[in-house]
């Protein structure tokens, strides 16, 4: 399988590929925001054979760091690379352009969930290390913010 990853926006990739994930976003008003955002934010396209399974939304708070605000792939993809392809695109350009930590934000280990359990075992395996869980800051359960030096 050929991954092609693109640098672009596409909205209406993004909410199918949320649809298609109902157990990481099955929240309607977030799954918009995540739309919303795919038109604004710097975003990372997977391609396979010419479809977008896979998308990477990416923030800058400071020029030292970078946040990975979503990543989604399709679910017929995971596990097939199309993950950390995405991941690695990022990485490099966030070092081209000087930044030194990357980090995201996801469900915490405290919240029994085998789908997020799996989430942050694939941060996990790219080198991303918790750093802390903490509650109220995007949702009411606990949110773990995992980092990675570049």
């Amino acid at each position: 399988m050929n991954i092609t990853i693109t640098r672009g926006n596409d909205p209406e990739a993004t909410r199918r590929i949320l649809g298609g994930l109902p157990d990481w976003f099955g929240i309607p008003a977030a799954n918009e925001h995540y739309v919303s955002a795919a038109a604004e934010k710097d975003s990372y396209l997977a391609r396979v054979e010419g479809s977008t399974v896979g998308v990477a939304l990416i923030d800058r708070h400071f020029p030292d760091t970078g946040e990975i605000h979503l990543i989604a792939v399709a679910p017929e993809h995971h596990g097939t690379g199309v993950g950390s392809a995405l991941v690695t695109a990022i990485e490099h350009d966030l070092r081209t352009d000087g930044a030194r930590l990357l980090e995201v934000k996801t469900v915490g280990p405290s919240h029994d969930d085998a789908g997020y359990a799996a989430t942050r075992a694939f941060y996990a395996a790219r080198g991303f290390l918790p750093l802390e869980e903490i509650r109220g800051l995007e949702w009411d359960g606990p949110l773990v913010i995992m980092v990675k030096p570049l």
